[in-house]
């Protein structure tokens, strides 16, 4: 058998993704495994239990990172495959836990046909990836290329008010290994769409040449809290008003803006939050995300403007702050070659295009050529329990992952 003949399992492969998605198992078929809590801390252990069985070397970084390494002939710089094993609350049992899982894979038909590579290999999975609990998003690989020092993110207040420091501890996730700029000579993700370009195309494969820049910025309201019924309207200092408007305008600058550009606001919350009190309080998150950094910059400064004037308009005043904020990222373009070829010559459809969504790809390019595998989700759906990837698109995938990791490692 030659290295082209060689083919993932997609029975083991499934079994995994299947045996994994009991763990924070909720109902409808999902997953919530928040980073660094318990379901997390035994998902992890899971995964790590099958890097031993497969000879892995086992390390885990300050922030919690996990690597599995597999040796080389050489000791050269490692060739790196993973994503996270972190969900969001209503997560399905695809996103982020199928690169690692079809990584273990990819180590098992090296294993079974005693493929020695030149470089060594590792899978790993990184800490807070999804942002649900812990902010910024990505937290781990940012972490892991030097882009966040590891006291600030330790020191990182979760959504129940824990640090991740103490939540590390606590489930036995702080390692011994430091973090620090690593030495790697390629990164490659492989992940679900998460959206519905490839589904509606009917292409299998997408070689994924850039990702979006992202900002996300909590604005906090302050107004008077009042009797509903007896304060009229022209008297009104309402928080929850302001706050209303901000999701609208938002709404309206996507649309204007179009292109690439999109805007959500996922998250309000008002105070007292009573039906019959005027909000004296409201909390808002706001998701900005372009190709275009320069436009990126812009929709931020329009968002501004517009909750500035309406606070003030409104007799109220406007706190913000940073919640997270990246550029755009172009890929290694050899990469993305790599990954198209690779695609063709197994048979498969493929396309270029651009991730919508943020990934810990969008770290490690930073410290090494890296480049993403796509495949379609049916519908679109992602941070849903109704999430679904076809198990042909789920091995069509793999097989990719494979043979390009065969070609980067030697």
């Amino acid at each position: 058998m030659t290295r082209a003949d060689l083919r993932i399992d997609i029975v083991r492969l499934l079994a995994r993704l299947d045996r994994l998605a009991e763990v924070g198992a909720i109902e409808g078929g999902g997953n919530a495994r928040l980073a660094l809590s318990d379901q997390d801390r035994d998902g992890r252990d899971l995964v790590i239990g099958w890097m031993r069985d497969l000879g892995l070397a086992v390390t885990v970084d300050a922030i919690g990172n996990v690597f599995g390494r597999r040796r080389g002939r050489h000791d050269s710089a490692p060739l790196m495959t993973g994503s996270h094993i972190d969900t969001v609350r209503t997560g399905g049992r695809y996103d982020g836990n199928y690169g690692v899982l079809a990584g273990l894979e990819v180590v098992e038909v090296l294993n079974q046909a005693a493929i020695e590579t030149e470089r060594p290999i590792i899978i790993a999975f990184f800490t807070n990836e999804e942002g649900a609990r812990f902010h910024p998003d990505m937290m781990g690989s940012l972490v892991y290329v030097g882009g966040l020092p590891l006291d600030e993110a330790l020191a990182a207040k979760g959504i129940d008010g824990k640090t991740v420091g103490d939540e590390l501890r606590r489930i036995g996730y702080a390692g011994p290994e430091p973090v620090g700029r690593p030495d790697l000579h390629r990164f490659v993700e492989l992940h679900i769409e998460q959206g519905p370009v490839l589904d509606r195309e009917g292409v299998t494969i997408g070689a994924v040449d850039s990702l979006q820049g992202i900002s996300w910025t909590e604005f906090t309201l302050k107004g008077t809290p009042n009797h509903a019924g007896t304060t009229p309207m022209r008297l009104r200092h309402d928080a929850g008003y302001v706050a209303a408007s901000l999701t609208t305008f938002v709404r309206r600058l996507a649309n204007e803006f179009g292109g690439n550009q999109v805007g959500t606001v996922g998250s309000i919350k008002l105070f007292p939050d009573l039906i019959n009190v005027i909000p004296n309080k409201a909390v808002v998150a706001v998701d900005l995300r372009n190709t275009d950094e320069a436009k990126l910059k812009e929709a931020e400064g329009r968002v501004a403007a517009f909750i500035g004037e309406t606070a003030k308009a409104e007799g109220c005043t406007v706190e913000w702050r940073r919640l997270a904020r990246f550029e755009p990222v172009i890929f290694d373009a050899g990469m993305v070659a790599t990954i198209e070829r690779t695609a063709k010559d197994l048979g498969f459809s493929v396309r270029r295009m651009t991730s919508g969504a943020g990934h810990d790809a969008q770290m490690m390019q930073r410290v090494a050529p890296t480049a993403m595998i796509f495949v379609p989700s049916v519908g679109g759906i992602s941070h849903n329990v109704r999430e679904f990837t076809k198990p042909e698109d789920l091995e069509a995938g793999a097989n990719v992952l494979l043979q390009v990791m065969l070609e980067l490692a030697g």
